[in-house]
C-alpha cells in the first residue's frame, strides 16, 4: 500500500452543532478552516437554519456540503422553529427534545456517507455511543470556553454519580479539582437564572447530565480557545478527562451577510465623532426583562454618551413578552442614540472607528469580535456560560461587569450610566481600553489558528491509524 498517498487522502468530518446560532456559527468558522486545508466536511442542522447561515466564500464552497435534516414536530414547538433565536426560553426544553428526534435521520446519514470523524455538540448524549456502533469516531467540540468545561467538572459530577454540588450555592465559589486561585464561579443570581440546566427539564435530561455524556463517551475534546491564554484550564480538563484535549483555537468571525440595511447604520456611525459610541447588544440567546430594558435605556441616557442598541423585542413569534422602551426615550435621545430592533451587521458596526466601547452579555462569539475589533467591554450578563465568561474577563482586566444585586441580579441605570463611561471615557477605566488591544494579537492571530487546525488534523488522522 502507497502509506504517501494514504497520507495525501483528504478526511471526511461531519459536523453537527446544537441548534443555537451561538454554536452554529463557531462550527461554521471550524468547518471554513479544515475545508482550506482540502477536507471534505458535511455541515448537518435542519431546513431553516441553513437557509439562515452566512454565505461561504467561492474558494471553499464544494468541500462543505450542508444536510439537511427535516425538523420533527413536536407538541408545543411553533411551527418553523428550528433554533433557540425562533422560541422563548422556556420553549427551548421543547427544541430540545425535537433535536434529540434527529438521532435516527442522523443515524441513517452516516449510515450512508460512512465518514472519518463526526464533531458534535454538548446536547447530544446519545451521539458517541451511536457512532462508535457505525465505526465513526467522535470529537466533543465545545464552544463553551475552557474555564467553563474546567469549572464544570468531572463526568461523574456532571452525570451526579458524584453528588459534588447539591445545591446552588456550591456554585458560586471554586471547586476543589481547580488546584489553583481563581474567581472564577458563578454569582448566585447568576445561577439561580439557569437553575434547569443543573436540575433537569421537560427534555428529560438537564444540560450538564447532557455534557457529561458528551465528554464521557467521545473520543477527542477539542475546545474553543487557545492556550496561550487559558494555559492552566486546559490543564485542569485534561487532569478530569483522561483522554485527548485540543484547542480549537478563537475562531474568530470571517465573515458576515452583505446586508441592505448597513448603509443607513454607517450614514448615523459616520456623523459620530471618534471612539464615542456605546455599541449595545446582547446576542441572539440572551432578553433582558422589560425592567432590565428599562434601567439600560435610562443608564445610556444618564451615560450622555452617543449609543447604537440592537434590542431584540422578542423571542420568535409567539413570545408574549413584547418588550418597550420607556415612554418619550425615544424623543428625549433623539440625535443622540439609535435603537435598531432588526438584525444588525455587528462585525461592521464594531469595526466602525465611532464606536469606542461595547455593552454585552459575555457570550465569547461577541467577545472574540469586540476584542478583533479593539472594543472594551462593559459586561452584564444573562444565561448559560456568560457568568463564567465575564469571571474571566474580569480577571483579566478585559471587562467591567455593572454592579448588581447578588441576590436577584437588579441594577441600577446610574450603574448602567457610570460602568460605561468608566470603560470608555474616565481615567481609571484606561486599563480596559488597553488590555483589549494587548489581547487582540492572542485572539485574532491567523498563524496561530492555522497551527491549531494543523494539529488537530494530525490528530485525527493519527487516531484513525491506530
Amino acid at each position: 500500500m502507497d502509506t504517501h498517498r494514504d497520507e495525501e487522502k483528504p478526511l471526511h468530518i461531519v459536523m453537527f452543532p446544537w441548534l443555537a446560532f451561538g454554536h452554529m456559527i463557531p462550527y461554521l468558522e471550524l468547518a471554513k478552516l479544515i475545508a482550506q486545508k482540502g477536507h471534505q466536511v458535511s455541515y448537518v442542522s435542519t431546513p431553516r437554519n441553513i437557509h439562515r447561515l452566512p454565505k461561504l466564500p467561492p474558494h471553499i464552497s464544494p468541500l462543505i456540503k450542508f444536510v439537511s435534516l427535516p425538523m420533527p414536530k413536536v407538541d408545543n414547538l411553533p411551527e418553523n422553529a428550528e433554533a433557540t433565536t425562533d422560541v422563548s426560553y422556556d420553549v427551548v426544553q421543547h427544541l430540545k427534545i425535537a433535536h434529540d428526534k434527529l438521532e435516527q435521520p442522523l443515524t441513517h446519514f452516516l449510515k450512508s456517507c460512512k465518514p472519518d470523524w463526526i464533531f458534535h455538540d454538548f446536547t447530544h448524549f446519545w451521539l458517541a455511543p451511536m457512532a462508535s456502533k457505525l465505526g465513526v469516531k467522535s470529537v466533543f467540540f465545545s464552544i463553551f470556553t475552557p474555564p467553563l468545561i474546567g469549572f464544570m467538572g468531572p463526568v461523574s459530577v456532571l452525570k451526579g454519580d458524584d453528588p459534588g454540588r447539591t445545591k446552588p450555592e456550591d456554585f458560586t465559589v471554586a471547586p476543589p479539582w481547580i488546584p489553583f486561585q481563581t474567581t472564577v464561579a458563578y454569582r448566585y443570581f447568576e445561577i439561580m437564572k439557569i437553575a434547569d440546566m443543573v436540575s433537569g427539564s421537560g427534555s428529560g435530561f438537564s444540560d450538564v447530565y447532557r455534557a457529561g455524556c458528551c465528554l464521557q463517551n467521545c473520543d477527542t475534546i477539542l475546545i474553543r480557545g487557545c492556550v496561550e491564554f487559558e494555559p492552566e484550564w486546559f490543564q485542569v480538563i485534561q487532569n478530569i478527562h483522561d483522554k485527548p484535549v485540543l484547542p480549537a483555537g478563537q475562531l474568530p468571525t470571517t465573515v458576515f451577510n452583505e446586508d441592505d440595511t448597513w448603509w443607513w447604520m454607517k450614514e448615523w456611525l459616520d456623523k459620530q465623532p471618534y471612539g464615542t459610541v456605546v455599541y449595545v447588544a446582547f446576542g441572539s440567546e440572551a432578553k433582558p426583562s422589560q425592567e432590565e430594558v428599562t434601567k439600560i435605556a435610562l443608564g445610556l441616557e444618564k451615560s450622555k454618551l452617543p449609543f447604537f442598541w440592537v434590542l431584540r423585542v422578542q423571542r420568535g413569534s409567539t413570545d408574549k413578552e413584547v418588550l418597550e422602551l420607556p415612554e418619550g426615550f425615544e424623543e428625549r435621545t433623539k440625535g443622540l442614540g439609535v435603537v435598531c430592533t432588526s438584525w444588525a451587521p455587528q462585525m461592521k458596526i464594531m469595526g466602525h472607528e465611532a464606536v469606542g466601547g461595547f455593552l454585552t452579555h459575555a457570550g465569547w462569539t461577541s467577545v472574540v469580535e469586540a476584542i478583533q475589533n479593539e472594543k472594551p467591554l462593559v459586561l452584564l450578563t444573562f444565561l448559560a456560560d456568560q457568568g463564567i465568561n465575564a469571571r474571566v474577563l474580569e480577571e483579566k482586566k478585559m471587562g467591567y461587569s455593572v454592579p448588581r444585586n447578588e441576590e436577584d441580579g437588579s441594577f441600577r441605570s446610574e450603574s448602567v450610566a457610570d460602568s460605561v463611561r468608566l470603560v470608555m471615557v474616565e481615567e481609571e477605566g484606561e486599563i480596559y481600553r488597553e488590555n483589549i488591544k494587548e489581547m487582540k494579537d492572542l485572539f485574532v492571530n491567523a498563524r496561530r489558528q492555522e497551527r491549531y487546525v494543523d494539529s488537530l488534523l494530525k490528530h485525527l488522522r493519527c487516531v484513525l491509524k491506530h
